[in-house]
């Protein structure tokens, strides 16, 4: 396997203003975290590009949409500093994705866990199908879904939130996930690239202006993200380094 695949893959596709954003790991489109500074990248140069009005967030296969963080990376952290370090690659990519000027839609085929969800919340609308299930297992791996949750409560509330944490070996149905707001649209999987498109397309045909104005007003009463993320970034950076989080972090890998 080179070098190039363990890192992951991101490709950016134009089509008249509307720009399509894949992101794929071989480990269930996992992130590394190299994976992640890029696609924070690829959405900051695209919220500055003029030419471009909708981005189509979506992932590489027909299975998993995200998997969350790379298990081999949190493996090798090996203190608070490193720790810290990766988990804000999620906070910078959340807040890149909140502050981005144009309207992201999320294009979800199959299963989200942790970091994942955490994704899917950070976009302004998700469609989904019925293979979209989501889990946040970080408390079984002596964690917590600390960065993503701000994120994750907007989008689904907080008791939604908290039972997701606490029953973290548990899935929730993609039906639950629609019902709670996290997805705006469920769709059959062989519909779902062109109802994706399709609302793309209504979207990019509106005034460019608006679109910014409205993005603006989604996600109001969120400034304190720029700080608060990286200081739950401090507290998971902390956590993972127990043995409770190595030992379970090995399990999981067998």
């Amino acid at each position: 396997m080179s070098s190039e695949i363990i890192k992951g893959s991101l490709q950016t596709s134009f089509q008249n203003t509307i720009a399509t954003v894949q992101f794929g790991h071989p480990a269930s489109n996992s992130f590394p975290r190299e994976l992640l500074d890029r696609l924070t990248s690829e959405i900051n140069e695209l919220s500055r590009n003029e030419k471009v009005s909708v981005i189509i967030l979506k992932s590489e296969g027909a299975k998993a949409f995200c998997s969350g963080a790379s298990f081999d990376e949190l493996l090798q952290v090996e203190n608070e500093e490193q720790g810290t370090e990766f988990f804000s690659g999620f906070a910078h990519l959340i807040n890149a994705m909140r502050n981005c000027n144009k309207l992201i839609i999320g294009r979800v085929q199959g299963k989200a866990v942790g970091g994942g969800v955490g994704i899917i919340s950070a976009c302004d609308y998700v469609f989904a199908t019925q293979e979209s299930d989501i889990k946040l297992s970080e408390l079984a791996i002596g964690i917590g879904p600390f960065v993503i949750e701000p994120a994750v409560s907007r989008k689904i509330g907080k008791t939604a939130m908290v039972e997701m944490t606490l029953t973290a070996h548990a899935w929730k149905s993609a039906e639950w996930a629609f019902q709670k707001g996290l997805y705006s649209v469920l769709s059959n999987a062989e519909n779902l690239d062109a109802e994706v498109e399709n609302f793309a397309q209504k979207l990019s045909s509106y005034n460019p202006e608006s679109l910014k104005e409205m993005k603006k007003i989604i996600w109001e009463g969120t400034e304190q993200w720029e700080s608060l993320l990286f200081e739950r970034a401090a507290i998971t950076g902390k956590l993972v380094l127990s043995d409770f989080s190595r030992n379970a972090l090995l399990q999981f890998k067998k």
